[in-house]
């Protein structure tokens, strides 16, 4: 998982702009009618993709533009220090305004890019209408730039930032470090991360030209006295890079306002994006101000009103929301819900009739980039949940703005709404339930220290969060029961997490959103869905995600074989939503289909089913009592651990894993031995709609 995440949104116009016969590539967001907000490149080390939790939310409210400096990303790399003196990078600025049409535009800038814009706005006053400054790094501002350029240049200088020790071997070393400073606050590991790879993509020869560039400047003192316009500085308290003196002296000369942020490190957009992203807005909105809004009170006679988040990872999900619902409003007949989820979660939802919230439309998919990082039935979610990181900031910010007029908000599984109001508990609005059928990250086996490491850090941020903030859950519930959760610890040193579970969730028990058949009523699904008396059904799909259609290509291979010791075993093959039915082909007499609402009652009536190891399809299928086959994705640790101690529990379903089914012969054995088999599971819940629903209904 080396390649960049697909960005949350695509531009709507690349290029390249040249100066001096430098080419400078730069991306524009279009946003007819509505200011432009440049956000400025800082210093080479990483490219303007360090923007990406930003970029997505600025573009809906603001014309976007964005450039990778000279030196770093799809930018060319002039050599020597003259081409990176502040001066250039300032008319870089320039050029790239001029080659995207950009008449003026409010520059947002971070680090070294303070300076960039200063120089800009003082010399070009009708081209800039507002400068954010974050973290700003001009040290002439305070004095210190005589003692950095000294050892800068001793090669018995600070032996990290130091030009003999990068382009001798250390830089490497170099960059680590770094990155440990500019992220200075606990559970930065996934922003240190993608810093120490965008680092590791240029030279250091390319690093320490920008660098002599920098200590060759002049002071820009003067000319933050020349700048006119209005400027915002934000600054951490706890920079370990630049010390938040060059902020105030910078809103000081300026006569800009200054906003220190409490315990936040030199990548505080990066590492509390949703405060910084609301401060950029507001800012912006002073700047450019639109028509008056003038919002009325509410009418006190109105119905309550919820807003229901429903994960879009797993169409069983819904189905349990739904049923939830259906029991909430039994008990408050006058309750409106308003659903906030993405497709095919809506698809869903609109079949039942309920109501979709516009700003559904501004979600950004998860289950794409989910497809992108999966193999060969092989989905490491941990670290595809790490590389959503832009895509949760977009969608929390789109949340934020769709809250508004709620009097309970209902997140299942929604984890950038949780994470953030925890980061940010000033946003929240109204009471909040949080439902979610797992609790704790869990490491696989081959990911060694390092992912013990990072699962321990992300539950111990978790229970911090918790602890430090208890009044952001309204609720707590676990879909389940109290056994369904794994008997194992948050990492090395950390509480288990059924005790720790037990003592932070109320229980509502399973949720399936129907009730099984009993045998009387399967015969009749049999025959109403076309299965003769002389055939066996097998049932074979992979949820609502394409990640399983190498499940499904090893079973249509094994199903010559199993029908040689099956006589009249059908097989029908459901692809779900994001798979291309056609794709698998039509020369094995096997019937395949897409998207079927009603999955649940061809489970609850096959013969045998072959499944990934999702927990609401093998809960369907252990609630209808039929037998059936889960192969847990590989690396998945919900499907490999939770899942399959839920299941255990249960007695409930046959584990193979994906090595095993690529052999026909012993997937084809397998499908015989169990579709004849009795099934004896543990009896699955059926108040669990009502149980969550009454857990629910107080809050409102």
């Amino acid at each position: 998982m080396t390649a960049e995440p697909r960005p949350v949104r695509e531009a709507d116009e690349t290029g390249f702009a040249e100066r001096a016969g430098v080419r400078l590539a730069f991306r524009v967001y279009d946003n007819p009618g509505r200011p432009t907000v440049l956000l400025m490149p800082t210093w080479s080390i990483v490219p303007s993709l360090h923007w990406k939790a930003q970029v997505p939310y600025l573009a809906r409210h603001f014309r976007v533009v964005t450039f990778d400096g000279r030196g770093s990303g799809s930018s060319d790399r002039p050599v020597g220090g003259e081409s990176y003196v502040d001066a250039e990078c300032a008319a870089d600025a320039i050029a790239v305004m001029d080659a995207t049409g950009t008449g003026s535009a409010v520059l947002v800038a971070l680090s070294r890019g303070d300076a960039w814009s200063v120089l800009t706005a003082a010399h070009h006053p009708d081209r800039v209408t507002g400068i954010v400054a974050i973290a700003p790094a001009s040290a002439s501002l305070i004095g210190t730039l005589v003692q950095e350029k000294q050892a800068w240049e001793s090669a018995e200088g600070g032996i990290q930032y130091n030009r003999h020790h990068w382009l001798n071997g250390g830089y490497d070393e170099f960059v680590d470090w770094f990155f440990a400073r500019m992220f200075s606050e606990p559970h930065s590991t996934k922003q240190i991360e993608d810093g120490v790879r965008w680092a590791r993509q240029i030279s250091p020869a390319t690093l320490a030209d920008t660098t002599d560039g920098r200590l060759g400047s002049e002071s820009i003192e003067d000319s933050c006295r020349a700048v006119r316009c209005p400027v915002l500085v934000i600054h951490g308290t706890e920079d370990r890079v630049r010390p938040h003196a060059i902020g105030e002296r910078l809103a000081e000369l300026t006569g800009g306002s200054l906003v220190l942020v409490e315990g936040s490190g030199h990548g505080v957009h990066a590492r509390d994006p949703v405060r910084i992203n609301l401060l950029i807005k507001e800012f912006v909105d002073r700047v450019h101000p639109t028509a008056s809004r003038t919002r009325s009170s509410r009418p006190i006679s109105r119905p309550p009103r919820a807003l229901y988040l429903s994960s879009p990872i797993g169409l069983g999900h819904a189905r349990r929301d739904l049923a939830i619902a259906s029991e909430l409003r039994k008990l408050r007949p006058e309750l409106q819900i308003d659903w906030l989820a993405q497709h095919p979660v809506t698809e869903m939802l609109g079949r039942a009739g309920e109501r979709i919230h516009p700003a559904s439309a501004w979600l950004a998919t998860e289950s794409a980039h989910v497809e992108d990082d999966a193999g060969e039935h092989d989905l490491h979610v941990f670290e595809t949940f790490r590389r959503l990181d832009a895509v949760l900031v977009n969608n929390f910010m789109v949340f934020d703005e769709a809250v508004e007029g709620y009097d309970l908000v209902i997140g299942d599984e929604a984890w950038e709404v949780d994470h953030f109001l925890h980061e940010n508990p000033r946003l929240k609005r109204s009471p909040f339930a949080w439902l979610t059928d797992f609790v704790g990250w869990l490491p696989m086996p081959g990911g060694g220290a390092r992912e013990e490491r990072l699962t321990a850090d992300y539950n111990l941020e978790m229970i911090e969060q918790r602890a430090r903030l208890r009044r952001v859950r309204d609720r707590s519930v676990f879909v389940g029961d109290p056994d369904d959760v794994v008997p194992l610890p948050f990492g090395p040193g950390l509480p288990a997490i059924r005790e720790w579970t037990l003592e932070n969730f109320d229980f509502s028990g399973y949720v399936t959103g129907f009730d099984p058949p009993d045998e009387g009523e399967r015969e009749a699904l049999r025959r109403r869905i076309g299965v003769r008396p002389d055939e066996k059904l097998c049932v074979v799909t992979v949820g609502g995600s394409g990640v399983g259609e190498s499940l499904l290509r090893r079973v249509l291979d094994a199903v010559p074989l199993a029908r040689k010791l099956v006589p009249g075993l059908r097989f029908l093959v459901v692809t779900g939503p994001r798979i291309d039915p056609s794709s698998l082909g039509r020369d094995r007499d096997v019937e395949v289909r897409g998207y079927l609402p009603d999955l649940h009652r061809y489970l609850g009536a096959c013969d045998l089913a072959v499944v990934q190891g999702g927990l609401t399809t093998c809960m369907e299928l252990t609630a209808a009592r039929r037998p059936f086959i889960y192969v847990p994705l590989r690396n998945h640790f919900e499907q490999n651990f939770h899942v399959r101690h839920r299941l255990e529990r249960y007695g409930a379903g046959r584990c193979t894993t994906y090595e095993q089914v690529v052999d026909r012969e012993v997937l084809a054995a397998a499908m015989a031995e169990e579709i004849g088999r009795s099934p004896s599971y543990r009896p699955v819940e059926s108040d669990g709609a009502s149980r969550a629903a009454a857990l629910l209904a107080d809050l409102i």
